[in-house]
């Protein structure tokens, strides 16, 4: 999730880009799950994430997965898919009873970044290192890249961005909407973006959705 914040308080005040090295190796987390804890609304999906999910969980749909693992959150006026916390024991619902990502392999971007962060600039965005979210004391330096592990890092850096701006976009249009419009334009989303399964190249289907929704809602940015 996008937070407001004085980025200088919480980094190491260093811009780091994909091919950049950080002291963010943690030793595969062995022995702590911290960071899979009390994170109500704050592990925002977006559709390659769900998509990415939905591969590596062969018989569940985005649907199945409401209120078993993903839950819907408002963020700043748009209901977006957030992974949900056990309200018990505050743990993510997909953390095992051995304290282990179930879903590890096909976990969401924002965990896959932790502890680092993304700044967004109007038509960029950069990365930083969250200096005090990550309590392992003998971090060692990791290339970027290999800590995302995500395939096609250059098409996925484009798509993250793209995805800001529509986001942003909207929630300017948003501003103009009544009640009723605001409730369509969010099911338009949900609908197009995350329930509608991705068949083939997601890129590609993404900027296709991506037009498609522009178009039905008069959106130009």
């Amino acid at each position: 999730m996008q937070r407001d914040t004085n980025i200088n308080e919480i980094s190491d005040g260093k811009r780091y880009t994909i091919n950049d090295m950080a002291k963010i190796g943690c030793n595969d987390c062995e022995g702590c799950n911290k960071c899979c804890k009390h994170m109500d609304g704050l592990i925002t999906l977006d559709p390659y994430d769900v998509y990415r999910m939905l591969n590596g969980l062969e018989d569940e749909t985005f649907e199945s997965l409401i209120n078993k693992g993903i839950e819907l959150t408002v963020d700043r006026g748009i209901i977006i898919p957030t992974l949900s916390m056990n309200k018990e024991s505050g743990c993510c619902t997909f953390l095992n009873s051995a304290g282990r990502c179930s879903i590890h392999a096909n976990r969401p971007g924002i965990c896959r970044l932790f502890p680092m962060g993304r700044a967004y600039d109007e038509d960029s965005f950069y990365y930083f290192l969250q200096k005090y979210e990550c309590t392992y004391s003998t971090k060692t330096k990791v290339k970027l890249k290999n800590w995302l592990d995500t395939p096609d890092v250059t098409r996925y850096e484009e798509f993250i961005l793209d995805w800001y701006k529509l986001l942003k976009a909207v929630r300017m249009l948003l501003l103009s909407k009544n009640e009723e419009e605001l409730k369509q334009i969010d099911m338009l989303i949900l609908k197009l973006f995350f329930i509608d399964k991705y068949i083939d190249d997601f890129y590609e289907e993404f900027y296709s959705r991506k037009d498609s929704f522009c178009q039905l809602i008069n959106l130009s940015y």
